[in-house]
């Protein structure tokens, strides 16, 4: 390991052919190119570098024929395999902190586990190195996969849907997204969480009248009409759904408040922006409607909204790659209760699931860390599976090639 901590972020553009050796990538240090991609900060909006970083080091790579969309980078294996699988995560993170947690650094947990602490290494740039280890990797003479392989990179997952990477390939080059199964980088503990929740976003709306407020009573405070709405909120009760073997939980809270214009003034609108986590059992028209009847009354004003999609584990690829990484890695599937793009994938007719190496609830803290050790285990897992018997039909292609 030769992960050097210093006080400010290297020099742009980084150059991950460094950590990408041909002659020496099947035992590439992870735990340096996690901390590589990191420190390049990828607030969404501004991934232009690091997608040219990566698109740099993909393009050098013999095998890979590569294609560049925006800030999105799709590189694929073209060995005419009869089953091709798609391997996708984005390359933005939500904002720095107040103190900026890049970057990376080296912390020694008190049980003895090393852990990389700072933003993007839970969500999603571990699942992010072990792409690109495997990418320089899989394809190379002697380790060809199975069955084909896409690796998908993408720009702005964390903001509005409109702006999502994902959604700009699927609308304009879905030619790019095909395949019989994908799987989404996003972190799992090295699981596997199948499908994902829908959200939907509104903004309760509510109108008084304004006046001075010594003279309160001449107005209608429309922040205090927003009180029921506030109720209903706190006196929600989420359900949990099953949805094809996997239990869903849902959510309704208010995620942000406005109103007023100055201290001496009673309001005379006010908005209460509110997010439902719904299961994929639900569509968004039905989730509209749940969140229409339960502010019945009020102005509903719907600003974003993305499907769930159901866990797809029955489908073949799914099924082998379940028991192959489940196998190595330990626990069973469970439900991913965020949204994530395994939702765009369905909505193409590719199954798709959840497997990365961070803990998701650590997602978006300030005290983002992923233990180190746990990369390794994410990249031979999914390596011996894309090389490996366990592809079948694939695998007797090839061998008969």
């Amino acid at each position: 390991m030769v992960r050097v901590t210093t006080d400010a972020a290297p020099s742009l553009p980084v150059d991950l052919l460094e950590l990408l050796d041909p002659d020496e990538v099947a035992s590439s240090d992870l735990v340096d190119l996690l901390a590589a991609i990191c420190d390049v900060p990828s607030v969404s909006g501004d991934e232009t570098a690091l997608a040219d970083a990566v698109e740099r080091a993909l393009r050098a790579q013999a095998h890979l024929e590569v294609v560049r969309d925006g800030d999105a980078v799709v590189a694929r294996t073209t060995f005419g395999r009869s089953r091709r699988v798609v391997l996708a995560g984005h390359l933005d993170t939500v904002p720095l902190t107040a103190e900026p947690n890049l970057p990376t650094r080296l912390v020694t947990a008190p049980d003895g586990e090393v852990e990389m602490w700072g933003r993007g290494t839970v969500d999603m740039k571990g699942g992010i190195a072990i792409m690109l280890a495997l990418a320089a990797e899989v394809g190379r003479p002697g380790r060809e996969p199975g069955v084909d392989v896409t690796w998908v990179l993408y720009d702005h997952e964390e903001v509005e849907a409109t702006k999502n990477g994902l959604g700009r390939l699927a609308r304009n080059r879905p030619d790019l997204l095909a395949g019989d199964f994908a799987i989404l980088g996003e972190s799992s503990n090295n699981g596997i969480e199948g499908g994902c929740n829908g959200t939907l976003r509104v903004e309760v709306r509510t109108t008084g009248v304004a006046a001075h407020s010594a003279r309160s009573w001449t107005g209608v405070n429309a922040i205090h009409a927003a009180a029921p709405v506030l109720a209903a909120l706190a006196a929600y009760d989420p359900r949990e759904i099953e949805v094809d073997g996997l239990v869903y939980r849902e959510g309704m809270n208010a995620v942000a408040i406005s109103g007023g214009i100055a201290g001496n003034v009673v309001p005379d609108a006010c908005t209460v922006t509110v997010n439902f986590r719904f299961a994929p059992s639900r569509s968004i028209a039905e989730a509209e409607a749940h969140v229409r009847e339960l502010f019945a009354g009020f102005e509903v004003v719907v600003t974003d909204a993305a499907p769930g999609a159901r866990p797809g584990l029955d489908a073949p690829l799914a099924a082998d790659f379940v028991a192959a990484v489940l196998g190595a890695t330990g626990g069973v599937p469970r439900p991913k209760y965020g949204w994530t793009d395994v939702a765009r994938f369905a909505e193409l007719g590719v199954p798709a699931v959840n497997f990365g190496p961070g803990d998701p609830a650590l997602a978006h803290k300030d005290d983002e860390r992923l233990p180190v050790a746990r990369l390794a285990v994410g990249r031979d897992a999914l390596r011996a599976w894309l090389l490996g018997a366990s592809t079948g039909e694939a695998v007797e292609a090839r061998d008969g090639a």
